[in-house]
């Protein structure tokens, strides 16, 4: 034990074993705790320092017993029985243990968990590693902070049951919602539920990170509320009152690039001019101007001004020459048939556009409206 007592004054001893100040013993038991730390030692020294920590953790002053806490939290020299008398002390002593030790086997940990307190179910669920046995007692038992650390620690090894257990006891928190959807691996069962329940951020990072297909994110309808939108001015076309529908939108936030791509890919001309002067901010009548402007300018002035992303400009450019294309052709550009077309065309193109766009647009061109299946048949 000389190697490392050497490393220690004198003064220090006789502050850890004599003082009655607790500061100056608890910076005593730091010192000599992060050299036992650091050396290497051989079993006899390893059994005596030990020894040492087994009567610091059980010194009357707290900030002693915190100092063995925080120095060897994450140490093996820690003796199993010292980690379990720890974990049963005050918070500030238990909690850097139970968050890191090494130590404890898997009962140890769902022991604590089974205690109910929902600081030390954080700290277990925020563990470097939650082994399985653990991580399902933790999503069937913890409390909701817990599991929201569960949920955001990718080393906690989730079984897609115990998964699928969060999403049953916590669908309705946002936060854990959202925590689930980005780790790194999950089972296509649960990614399929948390579409469901996702906020718009999160839903996207699913479909992109977790090789849900497009199409079956789009079978959610009920969430897809940008196709259900679009879906609504088809149906509605006839409407006179396009601007105040359109500052509906805009007071919801829902005039989105997304909505306007797709609405632009099927034919809506009117609904994309008039998102676009709300957005920028000027009168319907000069946003028109701007839009159809054959120069290379006014389009893409109005469309920065409107704050829509640099990325997506080419595909709207396409679908706005696409449109001017057809209208010049001739044609109802408010009918069925000339929508269909529009939205063939621009498909054509192959426009760089997010995937669930496209998966979303592909979906209309499979699927006709009624008109165009009536026209169909009586043909």
């Amino acid at each position: 034990m000389t190697a490392y007592r050497a490393r220690l004054t004198e003064s220090d001893i006789r502050r850890l074993i004599k003082s009655d100040v607790e500061d100056e013993r608890a910076a005593a038991a730091h010192k000599l705790l992060r050299s036992i730390d650091r050396m290497t030692l051989d079993e006899a020294e390893r059994a005596a320092a030990q020894k040492i920590l087994t009567v610091l953790a059980v010194d009357a002053a707290e900030l002693v017993r915190r100092a063995l806490a925080v120095t060897l939290k994450a140490s093996s020299l820690m003796p199993r029985d010292v980690a379990r008398r720890l974990a049963a002390d005050v918070d500030s002593v238990a909690l850097p243990v139970i968050n890191c030790s090494p130590v404890f086997s898997d009962d140890d940990l769902i022991e604590i968990v089974r205690a109910g307190c929902a600081l030390r179910q954080a700290a277990v669920a925020s563990r470097p590693k939650v082994p399985r046995d653990v991580a399902t007692v933790l999503a069937a038992e913890g409390r909701q902070e817990a599991v929201l650390a569960l949920a955001a620690n990718d080393n906690a090894d989730l079984s897609e049951e115990a998964l699928g257990v969060v999403v049953d006891r916590f669908g309705h928190a946002p936060e854990i919602v959202s925590a689930l959807a980005y780790r790194q691996v999950l089972p296509l069962s649960v990614t399929q539920r948390l579409v469901e329940l996702a906020a718009d951020a999160a839903r996207e990072h699913l479909i992109t990170r977790h090789a849900l297909a497009p199409e079956t994110a789009i079978r959610f309808a009920d969430f897809a509320r940008e196709r259900a939108t679009v879906d609504l001015i088809d149906q509605a076309r006839t409407a006179t009152d396009l601007p105040a529908f359109v500052a509906r939108l805009y007071g919801r936030k829902a005039l989105t690039p997304s909505l306007l791509l797709r609405a632009l890919a099927r034919g809506q001309m009117s609904l994309l001019e008039h998102a676009l002067a709300e957005l920028a901010g000027t009168p319907h009548h000069r946003a028109w101007l701007m839009v159809h402007d054959a120069g290379p300018l006014g389009f893409k002035a109005l469309y920065d001004r409107a704050g829509m992303p640099p990325r997506l400009f080419q595909a709207f450019r396409a679908g706005v020459d696409t449109w001017r294309a057809l209208q010049a052709e001739g044609g109802d550009t408010s009918g069925e048939r000339f929508r269909q077309r529009m939205l063939e065309r621009f498909l054509s193109q192959r426009p760089d556009a997010a995937r669930e766009d496209l998966a979303y647009l592909m979906e209309r061109l499979d699927r006709p409206a009624p008109e165009m299946q009536a026209a169909a048949g009586a043909a």
